[in-house]
């Protein structure tokens, strides 16, 4: 480690020693020459991050802004320790500081976001600066005992929490809107319909469903395609919830959820399908979950993928994999290709859906803050402040291109049942 390194280890470990709980401010004083240190670092580290037309407002109301910007928000930093936080790992530190309450806006969240979004634009795909950050955010393991930790911690906060501003069937996936006027409640109706379009699914079929969530297409392909339905997930709030709507619905002899990981699926099935489920698979077990694939369907058999990607391998924000989403891993088209290729799996159609992701944000996030309120009775603020950050950004990152949403529909290689045209998904009134 060089002495700058050293140093900055230094001033961190002292500032936590101080206090990192947002509700005791370090000791701010400091010599001229470590404060004109301090407003330099952070200048350069924000044009080494695409020069944001940001300006930061510290506590003693200097002002610090890249050279050559006219700042269009402000961005005020309360305590030396948020500063060096910020300066040490800007990308993960910003939102940490902000929910801690340290940093605060002149402006709204989502404008703030947008406009560093819109920097990051400018950054090289190779640049130092995301090589080293790639190289250093290493998402937890995809293993099953750490996959059973993860979906815990994310999926399992309480169903009467997702409930305030999910939909009334509770899809926590990406919604489909065939007009960007109706409503949420329909928009994912209408997306279960689209997937249930694209695999064919004829009455009588037997359909295996990898990470199922609340159950909602599970039992949308049973209700209204007559399929038989194995689903699998790990997370107990989640199954608790499908296995009542199902007895609720007299589903459940169509409709079976196992509680078991996607490794363990077992028996053979005309349709394999998983929506929201690949991100947490992670890219070092894409070839096992390939071979579960390939282990449970026939010949003639299909399947569909859908999930968060990106355009060229990187890794998910470091603060929402850490925070939000443990072990997250959106992969790159090029990267699913794995789960294909080696199983003899041909890829029929690729749609991306990521404006739809973008404004399906917007419907959870509006829906968030109107019982924030509750939610913070049920956790704390800065479990509030967390979730609108991450449902915040998220928008931001799908409307800005940062992050795509992939449906990718699948086959045997020679497989020759397929559609001649994509004239059925799109029928008037499908949805």
């Amino acid at each position: 480690m060089g002495t700058a390194n050293r140093n900055l280890a230094d001033t961190l470990s002292h500032s936590a020693r101080v206090g990192s709980d947002g509700k005791r401010a370090p000791h701010n004083s400091g010599s001229a020459d470590s404060l004109a240190l301090e407003r330099n670092l952070l200048r350069r580290v924000l044009e080494q991050l695409g020069s944001a037309p940001l300006k930061f407002v510290l506590w003693d109301d200097t002002e610090v802004c890249p050279h050559k910007v006219v700042p269009q928000c402000t961005l005020y930093v309360h305590d030396r320790f948020a500063l060096w936080r910020l300066i040490s790992n800007p990308e993960y530190e910003f939102p940490e500081m902000y929910v801690q309450g340290r940093v605060s806006l002149g402006d709204s969240l989502e404008r703030t976001l947008d406009l560093i979004q819109q920097a990051r634009r400018g950054l090289a795909p190779t640049s130092l600066q995301r090589r080293v950050s790639s190289a250093l955010r290493r998402p937890r393991s995809g293993s099953l005992a750490r996959a059973r930790e993860n979906i815990h911690s994310h999926y399992d906060l309480g169903n009467d929490f997702y409930r305030l501003w999910l939909d009334q069937q509770m899809v926590y996936t990406c919604a489909y809107f065939p007009t960007k006027d109706i409503s949420l409640k329909a928009a994912q109706t209408a997306k279960l319909d689209l997937v249930c379009r694209k695999l064919q699914l004829k009455p009588g079929e037997q359909v295996v469903e990898a990470g199922c969530g609340w159950g909602a297409l599970a039992l949308h392909m049973a209700r209204n395609f007559g399929v038989k339905v194995r689903a699998f997930n790990i997370s107990k709030s989640q199954l608790t919830f499908a296995r009542e709507r199902a007895a609720n619905e007299g589903l459940d002899d169509l409709v079976e959820f196992v509680e078991a990981d996607y490794r363990e699926i077992e028996g053979r099935y005309d349709v394999f399908v998983s929506v929201g489920m690949l991100e947490h698979v992670g890219q070092r077990h894409y070839r096992e979950l390939g071979q579960v694939i390939d282990r449970c369907l026939p010949p003639d058999g299909r399947g569909l993928i859908h999930s968060i990607g990106t355009d060229r391998p990187g890794r998910l924000n470091s603060w929402i994999e850490r925070r939000i989403f443990p072990g997250a891993q959106p992969p790159s088209l090029g990267e699913m290709m794995p789960l294909f290729g080696p199983a003899g799996f041909s890829v029929l159609d690729v749609e991306n859906l990521r404006l739809h992701y973008a404004l399906t944000l917007r419907h959870w996030r509006e829906r968030f803050i109107e019982s924030q309120d509750r939610v913070q009775e049920m956790f704390d603020q800065q479990f509030v402040r967390a979730w609108l950050f991450y449902l915040a950004s998220s928008e931001t990152a799908f409307s800005s291109g940062h992050l795509q949403l992939f449906q990718v529909l699948f086959a045997r290689k020679g497989c020759n049942t397929i559609p001649w045209t994509r004239a059925g998904l799109y029928r008037d009134g499908a949805f």
